[in-house]
């Protein structure tokens, strides 16, 4: 794999960009004619594209044997209510939806002249870099559009450690970056974070299962105001408490290191 994205992006560099390519594959010919030196390594690229941006990527959202029974009963509650059945028996959309998570934000890479830096940075989602199930952060997002909230099931691991045997502060605050973001980028579009006053009220032992409820307290303008605390799985302790506020940003700006 490795070698074949070498070979597509040298041949992008040849070409100056991807529109020339692309022009030629919406012709019926299978070959592609281009007027420089190398055709052969042209042909091999292209044939090799559609693999190499079909292949599905991993969600890990999904459950996996690390999961702890809270993070299964939580995850199984929350997806419940994303179908629901209607009292003739037919299936429907529920009040809630699981988001998938993936080790990039930016999943597949799409072309123009920036692709062979997407294709060769080595660059992952801070809490989905480590792929040894239970190791680090364990978690997934549901988000209700009709009540503007969204919950996440989290559940910490030991690689998270700060105080002996609890949640490092630093890690915690991730997590809430990441909830509270996500769920402003559902309200508004692409942001970046501006500020976030968090109150920690009582560690989360390592290990454990907590819930991180986020809810919007409101727009204005490119300005989004999030609420969001962290209890224990079953609500019965109040972990932190935050307000985080995010500014609506052009997503181009990131692409093109602007």
């Amino acid at each position: 794999m490795a070698r074949s994205l070498g070979r597509i992006c040298k041949g992008f560099q040849r070409l100056g960009s991807l529109s020339s390519i692309q022009t030629q594959l919406r012709q019926p010919s299978t070959s592609v004619s281009v007027s420089v030196r190398g055709t052969t390594l042209i042909r091999t690229m292209v044939q090799a594209l559609p693999s190499l941006f079909s292949s599905k990527p991993r969600d890990f959202s999904l459950p996996n044997s690390s999961w702890g029974s809270e993070m299964m009963q939580l995850y199984e509650h929350y997806n419940s209510q994303c179908e629901v059945e209607t009292e003739g028996g037919e299936k429907q959309e529920g009040p809630w939806r699981r988001l998938p998570s993936y080790n990039r934000l930016l999943k597949y890479a799409t072309g123009g002249v920036y692709l062979s830096k997407i294709i060769q940075s080595k660059a992952r989602l801070f809490t989905r870099n480590i792929r040894d199930p239970g190791a680090a952060f364990e978690y997934v997002l549901f988000v209700n559009s009709e009540e503007q909230k969204c919950v996440c099931v989290f559940q910490a691991g030991h690689l998270l450690e700060g105080p002996p045997g609890h949640v490092h502060g630093g890690a915690i605050a991730t997590m809430i970056d990441t909830v509270t973001g996500t769920h402003a980028t559902i309200l508004s579009g692409p942001v970046m974070t501006a500020n976030l006053n968090i109150n920690y009220r009582s560690p989360i032992p390592l290990g454990s299962t907590v819930l991180l409820e986020s809810s919007l307290d409101k727009k204005e303008g490119r300005k989004t105001f999030i609420s969001c605390k962290v209890t224990s799985s079953d609500g019965s302790k109040l972990h932190t408490e935050t307000t985080a506020l995010f500014l609506s940003i052009n997503f181009s700006h990131l692409l093109l290191g602007e």
